[in-house]
């Protein structure tokens, strides 16, 4: 059976190929830089703004 060419397989292989790794990449910095020691303080007092009483 012979591979039929068409704008989806391309556009398939295009996303599959090329924003995959991309996007995989942006994810790994956001926990890279969720997880990173410097902003642990920043993140606790965010987590403690709706205990606040004001």
């Amino acid at each position: 059976m012979k591979a039929i060419l068409t704008v989806q397989n391309i556009t398939s292989d295009f996303v599959t190929s090329f924003w995959t790794p991309i996007f995989v990449g942006i994810f790994l910095a956001i926990v890279v830089y969720a997880l990173w020691p410097r902003n642990q303080a920043a993140f606790d007092e965010a987590a403690r703004i709706p205990l606040r009483e004001e």
